[in-house]
């Protein structure tokens, strides 16, 4: 039987670089000269601990992180993180600000809430289209820490800038974008991403801290999100997900082999300006739904036809017509509707290309 090709536009878990998942399935068996795979490697061994140190070292060179920060892998994803941030950081005054953008980050500020005071920077919105400007923030005078989401999945909202929180410690979800673009690591307190958005499969997550906010946990913060014993332990307190670590791991050496995150960046922006111009110029049949200033170059969602507010049957029907074509996992998160295309640094621009050349095909077919 032929194999079926398809191209994952998928939000997450996402399309990972063929040439990865090919070098670990030749590894898949045998690891090196272990004679077992790592699914079944100790956590505690020589060549797991290599893995380790690795996966850790990569992120240091890829985003020239400081000594003075520690490198941990956790499990429980973006969510759990909700919760250990606050864990780890509210102690410090027993409140925090949040900047909220997106159903990720409105999510965050309602975890953190459950364990101190959660100050929302900016009002509450019915649609998000947009950050507000910087000038109508409203920061509170004993913050433990600014929280934001730098890039929205569901709404396909990305920061142009870091936020400005003049000293205050600054924690960022990264999940959807993490090495899609260069960032000064020294500016933040906290990052943390989920793999499976952009950087391997589901079951890991990276967190990056800066060393002197480790040390005052809440007495209620679980060990298994504990950044200090986690740092201190290496990331190996208990058994991590680790095939899903080597699967990372051999990312992070894609991506220095394509030439780093500044490669992914300039990549990111070519495939996303190309999408974006052509739903601009479609006039109207397809719409964005986010301002041009704060349209993420990872997750762009749009509507077709309904004067931007979306015809269900002919985005039902666009949707039937790009599996037809071999294209998968468009469809918008079901609190938002409509399509979404994610275009992670594994998409390549000819795939991308694709995409655009049948939404000119479905357009061509379906304006009046």
């Amino acid at each position: 039987m032929a194999e079926k090709k398809v191209i994952n536009f998928g939000a997450g878990p996402a399309k990972l670089p063929e040439e990865v998942m090919l070098e670990v399935q030749k590894n898949l068996v045998h690891y090196g000269n272990s004679g077992i795979s790592v699914m079944e490697m100790s956590h505690r061994s020589a060549d797991y601990s290599n893995i380790n140190d690795q996966a850790q070292q990569s992120i240091r060179d890829l985003l020239n992180v400081p000594q003075n920060y520690k490198i941990i892998f956790l499990q429980g994803g973006g969510t759990g993180l909700f919760a250990a941030v606050a864990l780890n950081l509210m102690g410090r005054t027993g409140s925090a600000d949040y900047l909220v953008t997106g159903s990720w980050s409105a999510k965050a500020a309602k975890e953190a809430a459950k364990y101190g005071k959660v100050n929302l920077v900016f009002p509450k919105v019915d649609k998000y289209t947009e950050i507000p400007p910087a000038s109508t923030w409203k920061f509170s005078s004993d913050a433990s820490y600014v929280y934001y989401c730098d890039n929205e999945t569901v709404h396909g909202i990305e920061f142009p800038e870091i936020p400005d929180t003049k000293g205050v410690p600054l924690v960022a979800d990264m999940s959807s974008n993490f090495l899609s673009r260069k960032f000064d690591i020294t500016k933040f307190g906290v990052v943390f991403a989920g793999a499976q958005k952009n950087v391997g499969p589901a079951g890991v997550t990276v967190v990056i801290v800066r060393e002197d906010l480790l040390g005052s946990p809440l007495p209620v913060c679980p060990i298994i999100l504990d950044f200090t014993i986690n740092a201190k332990d290496n990331s190996l307190h208990n058994t991590p997900p680790c095939f899903a670590i080597y699967v990372m791991s051999r990312v992070f050496e894609w991506i220095k082999r394509k030439g780093g995150v500044s490669a992914m960046e300039s990549a990111a922006q070519k495939k996303s300006k190309l999408l974006y111009d052509f739903i601009d110029s479609s006039n109207g049949f397809y719409t964005s739904t986010v301002k041009p200033a704060y349209r993420s170059h990872m997750n762009a969602p749009f509507r077709i036809g309904g004067n931007g507010a979306g015809d269900e049957t002919l985005e039902a029907a666009f949707l039937k017509g790009a599996a037809a074509n071999g294209m998968i996992q468009l469809k918008g998160h079901r609190l938002v509707g409509g399509i979404r295309a994610s275009i992670y640094n594994a998409v390549t621009l000819e795939e991308t290309e694709t995409l655009i050349k049948y939404m000119k095909t479905f357009l061509e077919q379906n304006k009046k």
